[in-house]
């Protein structure tokens, strides 16, 4: 009789085990995506392309899953595991800094039985996942089981930014992009990469930033995340530590620049240590133990906290320790010279008597080879009082009036008639309301570029026309 009832308590837990995953499975969807995909380098023109991912029903009505799943898209339909019919679906909300999104059905059919997915805590290293999604090599509902390998700052592909990750050895190709990973049936991150030519190596947004995500949009606002606008140096040299005074038990980092729109502009100086953030001890390598035995960036301590909050730091000044408060007001995009990964928007450009002028963005940098030193070192700069955006000569369109200029591409401008400019309003601006026969154009090395006023009147529709160019400039600079 006991062996009776051991069998009948193990059988139990299995159909429970079976329930609660089917249970699971009927809110894993698969997303079905047409993209209007722009051309950096020929910025009037565009291509469309169709994709799938993967998501999850929520709480809410909403589907949970990647920016990239449905960046710069045109159409998306959603089917729901087990089901034939597809619906349409919108995009509600976006992050592609975060690589999240939400999107919603108005047909109440889509969610009929079923039950929507909740949230569960950042999981630990070794903690069982279960990735559910809809990857290549089949079109039914895929599964794969694996482990967290690591909890930590990665960066994620789809932004080019920085935040904490979850590195999971379950297989992860390429369609599963969106898709849950769940743990005792509830989501502990969402799949968004994975590192190509290595063994089972995928990571997850973690469900901490899944949770900012959907909290920062419940007034219908995206605000993102912050950077504080501090350029910080580690402290492991010894000669340094020495120089800055500090002894064995004191941790942080050195602030060497401050970006001149911080809130801590006028809080905070150059040589400061900054040794505490939100009650997290900086190591001197920059990371915070955001768990027993585990470490990480020290921004973690920032990303947990909404934009118009506020964060408390603690820094060393001439020795002696003080407290401040950082109130978050800017993103990345409100700090750095050339502005994040561009999505969902046509590239912004100009193109007078064949010379096409447009802002530098990361996607210009990723869509070609040329320049790509200088431009990547300006992708890494920050932003001045006077200069916010650099601007650069895309290419030149061969005619007889850009004869001998041809070779000039991904080209950075520093003045134009001798004068700075601030973005590329500015520069565009500048060009439109210059009265001299000449535009001279001139990078940091005073190397120029010069155009005849005079004889772009005479030629630029002809130029236009000749290569199929409907408009001289982009929409937002024509609205």
């Amino acid at each position: 009789m006991r062996y009776i009832y051991l069998f009948m308590l193990v059988t139990s837990a299995l159909f429970s085990n079976i329930d609660q995953e089917d249970t699971a499975k009927q809110a894993i969807v698969k997303i079905y995506t047409t993209a209007k995909i722009p051309n950096y380098q020929v910025p009037w023109s565009s291509s469309m392309r169709s994709s799938t991912g993967s998501g999850a029903i929520i709480e809410g009505g909403y589907i949970l899953t990647n920016a990239h799943v449905v960046a710069n898209h045109a159409f998306i339909e959603v089917q729901r595991y087990g089901q034939r019919k597809r619906y349409v679906a919108t995009v509600y909300a976006i992050s592609h800094q975060a690589d999240l999104a939400l999107l919603k059905v108005d047909k109440e059919a889509f969610y009929h039985g079923v039950t929507p997915l909740t949230f569960g805590e950042l999981p630990r290293v070794e903690q069982k996942v279960v990735v559910y999604g809809y990857p290549m090599g089949g079109s039914t509902l895929s599964a794969t089981i694996g482990v967290v390998s690591r909890v930590e700052h990665h960066i994620y592909a789809h932004s080019g930014e920085m935040f904490l990750a979850i590195q999971v050895d379950a297989a992860v190709n390429p369609g599963n992009s969106g898709g849950p990973a769940l743990s005792d049936g509830k989501i502990v991150g969402v799949v968004m990469q994975m590192i190509t030519k290595s063994q089972n190596i995928g990571y997850l947004v973690p469900v901490s930033m899944v949770k900012h995500f959907i909290e920062d949009m419940k007034d219908g606002k995206y605000d993102g995340f912050a950077d504080l606008g501090l350029g910080t140096q580690k402290l492991e040299n010894p000669s340094l530590r020495s120089y800055y005074g500090l002894d064995e038990n004191t941790t942080g980092v050195l602030i060497h620049k401050i970006v001149y729109n911080s809130t801590l502009k006028n809080l905070l100086k150059e040589g400061d240590i900054l040794t505490h953030v939100d009650g997290f001890d900086i190591e001197n390598d920059g990371t915070v133990a955001f768990r027993k035995y585990e470490y990480t960036d020290f921004h973690y301590a920032v990303d947990a906290y909404q934009m118009g909050q506020k964060v408390k730091l603690g820094i060393i000044r001439d020795n002696k320790p003080l407290d401040v408060e950082a109130e978050l007001k800017y993103t990345a995009d409100d700090i750095y010279l050339v502005k994040t990964t561009r999505y969902d928007k046509m590239p912004t450009y100009f193109v007078y008597g064949g010379y096409v002028f447009s802002p530098l963005t990361r996607n210009l940098i990723l869509s070609t080879n040329s320049n790509r030193l200088i431009l990547s070192y300006l992708a890494g700069q920050w932003q001045e009082e006077d200069r916010k955006e650099v601007v650069v000569l895309l290419k030149v369109l061969a005619s007889d009036l850009t004869r001998g200029s041809n070779n000039f591409s991904m080209w950075p401008i520093d003045k134009i008639n001798g004068e700075n400019f601030v973005d590329f309003k500015d520069f565009y601006n500048k060009i439109k309301n210059a009265s001299g026969k000449y535009i001279v154009l001139e990078d940091e090395d005073g190397v120029k570029v010069i155009i005849n006023r005079e004889e772009v009147a005479l030629k630029q529709d002809a130029i236009l026309k000749k290569y199929n160019i409907e408009y001289d400039r982009s929409a937002d600079l024509r609205g």
